[in-house]
């Protein structure tokens, strides 16, 4: 990308200048003319040589050099010699191709890496082995390799088939930076977002689809797992190797996709693609086609709703009105609706759901203020507490003097102290001292910090008031801690809140929670305070939060899992939180 420093070249790694490694053949592609370069790519250098078919386990690569090949390659793998296989974050099927989380363990950072795998579908294409169609990706990715765009992660190392320390069930790889802040089904889990802000979102996308599609390259924007948000919000292509038979036309269908999740939340293509990633398909109509998100969400601008329903189109179906072929096209249309929203940023918005953010110009006059640190809320309240106590003493000696001046009262005389313990019933009327209400606007995400998050998509459905929706974990073969130390729900306040209870629906008896209060929703299970420990039964288990502090994160972490065997999982139908009365 730009404003990226080269890559430092070193010794047998792969990445260097031409004095450093040669650039050797990848494998032929049938039909195909490799042309001669003058040198080799700047950002990324290839170690490949045509190797012979496997003999008892070990290929013979060009020069007489045995290279072992390795079987199940997965996380531990090292791949190249150089690129440890840490987490596997996504695959695309059509492409045979995984998306994996990477160290270098030279450079000592994170990459990303895809890795291409035999398909079924090789042997009925006469290419048993997947070579072809592997060389075919693998020379794209070489014909990129010039190619940075902030709208793209910068491609670094690519591995041919039979190249030295590439396993004899790896294709082909390609390393790529690593986009470390957001799928783009962890962008949508936490909620809404702005119209405007999923536009300006996708912007840089759309210019690097344009500026590829006229280097005659795609990007392979038609997959969720492919893209990834950076923590500047900005939608980026963080895995390569698209399919062989991408065209321009699917980045263009691509790049409306991930505007419509963005808006809505739910990824419009491929169904199958939607569920590997997470992400709900939405409702179509008698065509195939989606619906348009305003039709999903209110207060998104006809603008938007145009850009979706021009770029989506109909796949396949001929020319249609009102569609767009090219990433050109698209990056204009989001520009145009981006500069139109900076020329009438002097005008109140129209509500589009969500709400405003501590950055906007405009706030709506309920918004509420920012909270304040738990501390200095306590000291604040103790001081008021304080001064209160102090207007009540000088308040009763004026009346004592009062009285004695005017006479004796001959009013119901009023006690002071506890009701109850004088025989005066306790008034608890609705909302009073002894009442509790339920804390409102909670939002909630999952919390994991070894893998996948379990089923981040249906996770609102736990606070969402309806009991008759749920959210559980995945099913593990193995009882916690085997597999990972936990599983946790993070909820988080619009405001800190003094909590007297929390009430947990489940059908998943046996299940341990930890309820935990934290600094922050990202926060480090270490940083957190633990406040009770219960084990659910089957129903509402209410847990008592009474000797709390005021926090406005409180983490419900799952230590033990209900079931057995091979079948663990829990099941959370409904959290509901109680603000102390006051």
């Amino acid at each position: 990308m730009s404003g990226q420093t080269e890559e430092t070249p070193v010794p047998g790694s792969g990445t260097g200048t031409a004095a450093a490694a040669p650039v050797a053949a990848v494998p032929e592609v049938p039909g195909t003319t490799i042309p001669s370069p003058a040198g080799p790519p700047d950002t990324a250098a290839v170690r490949a040589s045509r190797s012979a078919p496997p003999v008892n386990g070990t290929s013979v690569a060009r020069g007489g050099s045995a290279v072992r090949s390795t079987a199940a390659t997965g996380p531990g793998t090292v791949l190249g010699n150089r690129y440890r296989l840490v987490l596997r974050v996504g695959s695309d099927l059509s492409a045979g191709a995984e998306f994996w989380r990477a160290e270098d363990t030279i450079l000592q950072r994170d990459v990303g890496v895809t890795v291409l795998r035999r398909l079924p579908a090789d042997e009925a294409d006469e290419d048993p082995e997947g070579t072809a169609r592997a060389g075919e990706m693998i020379l794209r990715a070489l014909r990129s390799g010039g190619f940075e765009h902030p709208g793209c992660a910068r491609l670094l190392d690519v591995l041919a088939a039979g190249s030295p320390g590439v396993p004899s069930d790896v294709l082909g790889a390609a390393v790529t930076e690593w986009v470390a802040d957001h799928s783009l089904t962890e962008a949508v889990a936490g909620g809404l977002i702005k119209p405007l802000r999923a536009a300006r979102m996708v912007q840089q996308l759309a210019a690097a689809a344009e500026e590829a599609h006229g280097r005659g390259l795609v990007l392979g924007t038609d997959h969720p797992q492919r893209i990834r948000v950076t923590g500047d919000g900005r939608a980026q292509v963080a895995f390569v190797l698209p399919r062989p038979g991408l065209t321009p036309e699917d980045d263009v269908r691509g790049l409306g996709a991930v505007l419509y999740t963005l808006l809505t939340s739910r990824w419009p293509l491929s169904g199958s693609d939607a569920a590997r990633a997470g992400l709900p398909s939405p409702e179509r109509d008698e065509h195939g086609a989606p619906a348009p998100p305003s039709a999903l969400r209110p207060g998104v601008p006809v603008e938007l709703d145009a850009v979706c329903t021009a770029a989506l189109g109909a796949h396949g179906a001929g020319p249609v009105v009102g569609r767009v072929h090219t990433a050109a096209a698209v990056h204009r249309m989001i520009g145009e609706v981006v500069r139109e929203d900076d020329r009438a940023a002097i005008f109140p918005p129209e509500h589009d759901g969500v709400p405003a953010e501590p950055g906007d110009v405009w706030q709506a006059k309920t918004r509420r203020a920012a909270p304040q640190p738990p501390d200095r809320r306590r000291k604040l309240l103790i001081g008021l507490g304080v001064l209160g106590a102090g207007v009540l003493v000088v308040l009763g000696y004026l009346g004592v003097q009062v009285g004695a001046m005017f006479g004796e009262s001959r009013g119901p005389a009023i006690v002071v102290g506890d009701n109850a313990a004088a025989g005066a019933p306790v008034p608890t009327t609705p909302g009073g001292p002894a009442a509790s209400v339920a804390v409102s606007g909670v939002s909630l995400e999952v919390y994991d910090r070894t893998g996948d998050r379990d089923n981040p998509a249906d996770v609102e459905r736990a606070v969402d008031g309806d009991p008759a929706t749920s959210w559980s974990t995945f099913t593990y073969k193995q009882q916690l801690p085997a597999l990972k130390p936990g599983v946790g729900l993070m909820a988080s306040f619009a405001s800190v809140e003094q909590l007297s209870r929390l009430s947990v629906r489940s059908p998943s008896a046996g299940t341990v929670v930890e309820i935990r209060s934290a600094p922050s929703a990202d926060a480090e299970l270490g940083e957190t305070q633990l406040l009770a420990t219960q084990t659910l039964g089957a129903g509402t288990t209410t847990i008592s939060l009474a000797d709390s502090q005021p926090t406005q994160h409180v983490l419900v972490w799952i230590t033990k899992l209900s079931g057995g065997g091979d079948a663990n999982v829990s099941q959370i139908d409904e959290l509901t939180f109680y603000r102390a009365g006051l």
